[in-house]
């Protein structure tokens, strides 16, 4: 009995592994459809660190202030 609960941990670690690296793989290629587009690339290439900093400043502040209350 005992090798058999080794066989069923064995095959289910293979199986989350599996899981797992198809998932990642997934994660890639649909990064990889969605920044081959042309319109996403040109919106992309406008945001610069900057523009980001700029923009959650506002949020950081109202956070800040909720922390405090």
């Amino acid at each position: 009995m005992a090798a058999i609960g080794t066989l069923q941990t064995d095959e289910s670690s293979d199986k989350e592994t599996l899981m797992l690296m198809s998932g990642l793989a997934l994660l890639v290629f649909g990064a990889g459809l969605v920044l081959s587009n042309r319109t996403i690339r040109r919106y992309l290439g406008q945001v610069g660190p900057g523009n980001l900093v700029t923009a959650a400043v506002p949020d950081i502040e109202r956070y800040l202030k909720l922390r405090a209350m």
